[in-house]
This record gives C-alpha cells, sequence and structure tokens, in this order.
C-alpha cells in the first residue's frame, strides 16, 4: 500500500511537470548570428544559441526562405485546379496544388491570389484561409498559408515567369483523391492540406 501511495504520488508530481513545460515557451536565446550565404532563393545562417537548460549550442543552422501560399482551387462546376510541373531536386514530374512565394508587401491572400490567376488563369471566387503549416520547423523559418477557393472560374491566360514551366488540369473529386492516395502528390505542404479537405468534407465513392 505504501509503495502504492509513492507511485501515485510521484506520477502526480510528473504530471505537473509535464503540464508545467507545456505552458513554458521554452525559447533558445540567440548569443549571435552569422550569414554564410545570401542569395535571392537560399539564404543561410548559423546562430549560437542557449537553451532552457543552460547548454550552448556552437553551430544551429537556419535557412531563410520567403512565407510560401498554396491553394485548393475548386471550380463552379466542383472540378479542383491542378498544375503539374517538373521538379529538379527530385527529378520528378508531379502533381500539385498552385502555389508560391509571397512577395514584399503582399498579404498570403494576396499572394495566393496572384498565383492562381499567373499560372492558371483562374481567379475570382470564395477565399477561405485553411491551415499555415511549416516546411521544416527545426531549420526553415518560413511558414506555408494554405487557401481553399471555391467558385473559381477563367478570368485570364496564363501569365508565367520566364522560369516556369507546368500544365493546368482539371479534374474531378474522385480524380483528385485517388492521385492523393497514390501519393502522387508528393509536396507535403500541399498534401497535407488536400487530406484535411477530404478528412473534413468525406472521401468520395
Amino acid at each position: 500500500m505504501k509503495t502504492s501511495k509513492m507511485n501515485n504520488a510521484r506520477n502526480e508530481e510528473m504530471m505537473q511537470k509535464a503540464s508545467h513545460r507545456q505552458d513554458e515557451d521554452r525559447k533558445w536565446e540567440v548569443l549571435s548570428s552569422k550569414y554564410l550565404f545570401r542569395r535571392p532563393w537560399l539564404t543561410a545562417r548559423v546562430d549560437r544559441v542557449k537553451l532552457p537548460t543552460g547548454v550552448i549550442n556552437d553551430e544551429y543552422y537556419v535557412l531563410e526562405y520567403p512565407d510560401w501560399v498554396n491553394t485548393i482551387a475548386i471550380t463552379k462546376e466542383g472540378e479542383f485546379v491542378l498544375v503539374r510541373q517538373y521538379r529538379h531536386a527530385l527529378g520528378e514530374t508531379r502533381f500539385e496544388l498552385c502555389g508560391g512565394v509571397c512577395e514584399k508587401g503582399e498579404t498570403p491572400l494576396e499572394a495566393a491570389q496572384r498565383e492562381l490567376c499567373e499560372e492558371t488563369g483562374f481567379g475570382k471566387g470564395t477565399w477561405r484561409s485553411y491551415m499555415t503549416l511549416s516546411a521544416n520547423a527545426s531549420a526553415m523559418n518560413n511558414l506555408t498559408y494554405c487557401f481553399v477557393a471555391t467558385d473559381v472560374e477563367r478570368v485570364a491566360a496564363q501569365h508565367l515567369d520566364k522560369t516556369e514551366d507546368l500544365s493546368v488540369h482539371l479534374m474531378n473529386r474522385k480524380e483528385v483523391f485517388q492521385l492523393l492516395q497514390a501519393d502522387e502528390f508528393r509536396q507535403a505542404l500541399m498534401a497535407a492540406p488536400l487530406w484535411k479537405y477530404f478528412a473534413i468534407t468525406g472521401m468520395p465513392e
């Protein structure tokens, strides 16, 4: 009986500590920071940081990027607006949601609407914020803002940058879900909002 009481007291103490840690910020203190490389599409820095435990990490590397956006765009007819393009780092051509980079002075919504129009020629519709993700919270400092746009319609021709080469595809709900199940959406930041969408709205039969 005495052992049982001691175990219960120990468990309660551990739970209180765990609860306290959940409320703590646990933020690291940056002691120094130095940029190693700065280019338009890649910025790397190394920080010297002190953890709440007192431990000092002399080399913590961070990649800086602008924020990103992507959109689950659905037409008035219920078709999903997708793009298909080659991704050189993986050496693969895959289906994707329309997405891109937030430019200076843009809100995430403005960036998402601009990217959809430029890459696909679709616009208008009803837009709502859907979720916010990090591609790699341990090494990258940016966020990806995901949107759902319904009742979009073709409003213009494609207006691609000179380095962009992509095709636009309209697919029904079942076709998109089949691509998702087959891991055709390789980009995790695009697969995540799609899985959430189908989890909430229901899986196609």
